[in-house]
C-alpha cells in the first residue's frame, strides 16, 4: 500500500530510521540485563517486568510485598 506522492527515498529513509531504532533498543534492553535492571514491557495492555534470569513476571520487582 505505497502512496505515489510520496518517493521511494522517503521510505528508504524510515526503514533506515527503522533499523537504527530498532538496533538502539536491543542495545539499552542487553544494558539492562548486565546491569541487572528489569526491562519492561506492554504486551496487550498488560505490564511485564523481563527479570534478570529472563523470566517474565507481572509483579512490580521494585514494590516491597507489604505494598511500600
Amino acid at each position: 500500500m505505497s502512496n505515489p506522492e510520496i518517493g521511494i527515498e522517503t521510505y528508504r529513509k524510515k526503514d533506515e530510521l527503522v533499523r537504527i531504532g530498532r538496533r538502539a533498543v536491543q542495545v539499552a534492553q542487553e544494558e539492562s540485563r548486565r546491569m541487572g535492571v528489569p526491562n519492561v514491557y506492554s504486551i496487550n495492555g498488560l505490564i511485564y517486568y523481563e527479570l534478570p534470569n529472563g523470566e517474565l513476571s507481572r509483579t512490580d520487582p521494585y514494590v516491597e510485598p507489604d505494598g511500600s
